[in-house]
């Protein structure tokens, strides 16, 4: 499992305004900020300064003056060039506990240059951001990613988004067992084609109510007749929900080019994907009706053999081969309402 990333907040606004701002901020805990206007705040620092947290230096004297201090020193460079990336790699060979890469014209080539060349040292790598948008891409580069980003700002709202950008969901999958197996026709079903390739035991969440999901297989297996879609989910029935990385649910039938979706592994641990393609058509579907601890759903899904569940040994179950009594893994929640897709905690609802 990947990291967690390091978001730091470098606040922009005037030093009056600085205490509002910050009482503001929520789950962030470093700030480029100097230490002495955030005394005996909760948060750690990161500044040009010995008396922060973390000491950023500016040349080779000033980070072996750091070292002395016992405390984590990094080295800050603006990258021009290949000679500004050689000295960011001797920085990392000489001790330092970050780099932080300000890449202002071009951005993604120096980044790729710098986590090519230090990601298997113990140095982290943390770019300078303007904007939440351009988190996404910072965090994905060469699939590492930077180890995280200075976010300059003096918008809460800005720092929220960014916070998105960084979270993961861990969900609680638990053992759904099979009560019922129904052959219910024709209908239209959503298959779901991400720009991501999946692995074994990957797949989506997909069920009919908001909190009592399947874990749906990508189709990363072929057979006989179909060549392998690791990119793909053939999800279920238009009127599914799924969970999207916003906490909201999605109906299938609202997935698009561009939407971010969960990939959910059997181990319950997710990562973003966004979809490329959502392809609506008219299949004959099979209801599946389970339990998991109590609560009881289902989920409508395209009767065919390359759909498939898991099974709580990781095996591949088709749903053309499933039984009332069969195991799979599935997520279940006490229910709660839902308005226009976002959660309502405290209303009362009934999904059958």
């Amino acid at each position: 499992m990947a990291e967690a990333k390091d978001l730091i907040v470098r606040p922009t606004v005037p030093k009056a305004g600085l205490e509002k701002f910050l009482s503001k901020l929520k789950n962030v805990s470093i700030l480029n900020v100097d230490p002495k206007n955030v005394s005996g705040k909760k948060f750690q620092t990161i500044f040009e300064s010995q008396d922060a947290d973390m000491i950023i230096c500016k040349t080779f004297d000033q980070m072996k003056s750091a070292k002395q201090t016992g405390k984590p020193f990094g080295y800050f460079k603006k990258v021009l060039g290949n000679a500004d990336v050689n000295e960011i790699e001797k920085a990392s060979q000489a001790g330092a506990s970050f780099v932080i890469v300000d890449t202002s014209d071009w951005k993604i080539i120096p980044l790729e240059n710098i986590i090519a060349r230090l990601h298997k040292s113990r140095t982290k790598v943390y770019a300078m951001a303007s904007g939440a948008k351009e988190l996404s891409t910072m965090f994905s580069v060469l699939e590492l990613g930077v180890d995280g980003v200075i976010l300059s700002t003096d918008s809460k709202d800005e720092v929220e988004k960014a916070g998105r950008q960084l979270s993961t969901v861990k969900f609680p999958i638990r053992v759904a067992k099979i009560t019922e197996v129904k052959d219910v026709g024709t209908g239209e079903r959503v298959c779901v084609d991400t720009a991501s390739m999946m692995g074994m035991g990957e797949g989506m969440l997909v069920g009919s109510r908001s909190n009592f999901m399947l874990l749906v297989h990508n189709e990363s297996v072929g057979s006989s007749f179909t060549s392998p879609r690791p990119f793909r989910v053939n999800a279920g029935a238009v009127y599914c929900y799924t969970i999207t990385p916003d906490g909201n649910t999605r109906y299938l039938s609202e997935v698009e080019s561009g939407t971010e979706v969960w990939i959910v592994n059997k181990e319950g641990q997710s990562r973003k994907a966004v979809v490329g393609r959502s392809k609506i058509e008219t299949r004959p579907l099979l209801l599946i009706r389970a339990e998991i601890e109590g609560e009881t759903g289902t989920v409508i899904l395209q009767n065919a053999e390359t759909i498939r569940l898991i099974k709580p040994d990781g095996k591949l179950l088709s749903v053309t081969e499933v039984t009332a009594g069969d195991q799979v893994l599935g997520f279940a929640k006490p229910a709660t309402g839902r308005h226009f897709g976002m959660e309502v905690p405290d209303e009362y609802i009934v999904e059958k």
